[in-house]
Formats: structure tokens, sequence, C-alpha cells
């Protein structure tokens, strides 16, 4: 079988360097290309150098149009603004992409469902194959259990993480509202500073906590009368979220244009 030739974007960030040691471990797949924004202190040196994976022969660049010249295949867990410039040169190229990126607004978002119609693209907001199986149970347990029990989710990021909450309990709180069949945005609490009223039925509830080192840590928690049902998922590693995406490339190999998701990599839909 022919290796899908790949290029990873933000090869020199923390899921970058975690990719980088997935992709070169992996059988199926070959690492061509690595890229970084051109001010990045890392432009120009060994990729796998910068991983702590050994010499690789390969050199992270800036120049966009030359990563994706060499690519089949690209994953990419940088920047929202990136990587909407990054899909757009996919698109040119005809690269299928994995992409884990979160802190999308919605003007992006439709960006991403606009080039899904020329490229087969996997756009999770998490890739790992734990967190998916939790919002595959998430929405049937919200749709069992209905709005007599309220519906909180609260989640814990290393300091460093920009958008709050993250990507993945706004997927969890999807997957509540897909559930009871609702609206998310009608129904969430974003905030109780200073609000003295009475928690509303069906609301569902997001707390954020940022701090030290944590990978990430998510917690879905039902609470009805007389008892509590939760559902949590902790990070030990980000070779999870790698795992993911590599198997969601590998997937994508010969795929027809589209939006996927890992519940469909996974089979869950």
């Amino acid at each position: 079988m022919e290796r899908v030739k790949v290029g990873i974007c933000g090869a020199s960030g923390r899921m970058g360097r975690a990719l980088i040691k997935a992709v070169s471990n992996n059988e199926q797949l070959e690492l061509v290309a690595a890229l970084e924004h051109s001010n990045n202190e890392n432009v120009g040196k060994d990729v796998g150098e910068v991983a702590n994976c050994g010499k690789l022969g390969i050199e992270i660049i800036s120049d966009a149009e030359v990563f994706f010249s060499k690519s089949e295949g690209v994953i990419d867990f940088s920047f929202a603004s990136s990587s909407i410039e990054n899909i757009k040169m996919a698109s040119k190229h005809n690269c299928s992409y994995v992409l884990g990126t979160t802190g999308f607004d919605k003007e992006q978002i439709k960006i991403i469902e606009e080039v899904a119609k020329s490229i087969p693209i996997v756009f999770s907001a998490n890739m790992s194959i734990g967190v998916n199986i939790v919002l595959y149970y998430v929405e049937m347990m919200a749709k069992n259990l209905g709005d007599d029990y309220d519906a909180e989710i609260h989640e814990i990021h290393h300091r460093d993480k920009l958008d709050s909450p993250s990507g993945t309990a706004l997927s969890i709180g999807k997957a509540i509202a897909k559930g009871r069949k609702i609206d998310l945005e009608k129904n969430t609490i974003k905030s109780r500073w200073g609000i003295e009223n009475e928690r509303e039925k069906g609301a569902i509830g997001f707390s954020t906590s940022r701090g030290g080192d944590v990978i990430g840590d998510h917690t879905v928690t039902f609470a009805g009368p007389g008892e509590r049902v939760e559902l949590s998922h902790k990070a030990g590693n980000r070779e999870i979220f790698s795992n993911g995406a590599l198997k969601a490339l590998i997937w994508l190999k010969d795929r027809s244009p589209g939006h996927y998701t890992m519940a469909n990599v996974l089979g869950l839909n």
C-alpha cells in the first residue's frame, strides 16, 4: 500500500511536535513537509530535532505554496486565522485535510463548509477517540434523561489555551442540545456572576478553568431528582489527539469531498 504524503501545519507547537513523532512512526504515512509562520523561530530547522525525535531531513518552512504542493494529506492544529488560509491553499492543491484547530467564529465555519465542497475535510473539535465516544453517549443520555436532569459542563485546560470554553466543551453542549432537540445558543448559561435568578429548566451550563499544564479534562453532569449522572474524559497526553488525527487522515484517503467528523471516522453516525 502506497503511503500518504503528509504535511503538518503548526509543526513546532505542542500538537505539531506530537504529530511529527506519530507520523514518522506510522507505516501508512510519510512525513514530507512542515509549515510554520514566517516569524517562528524554528523556521529553517530540522523538524525532527524540533520535535525531539531525531533528525528527519525535513526543514520547517513558511512557504505555504511549497508546503501544499508537496502534501497529499494535511493535519492542522494551528490557530483559527491561519487554518482558514491553510484550507484555502489545500483546496487549490487538492489535499485531504484533518482540521483539529478550535476557536472559529461563524463566518470562518462557513468558509470551512464551502471549502469542504472541493476537498474532503475531517473537522472535529477533539480528535480523541475517547472524547468522541463520550459525545455519542452524551447525546443518548440527554435524549433519554430529558430536561428534568439539569446539564452542566465543566472543563479545565492549561494556562496558555486561548479559546474559552474549549471546542470540546462546546461539542458536548451541542450533543446535549441535539439529544434534547433544542437550540444550544438559546439555552446556554455562559456566566453566573451577579445572577440571582433561579436556574431555568432545560438550560445547559458551562464552567471553565485555566491553569498549569493540564492537557484537557471535561465532565458533563446530569443532575436530576435524587441522583446525578456524570461522564468524564481526562487527557493524559497529546498522543490521544495525534493518534485520532492519523486515523482520520488514513480514513480520508480516496474519500469524496465533504465535511466529515470523527463520528464518521469511527462509524458512530
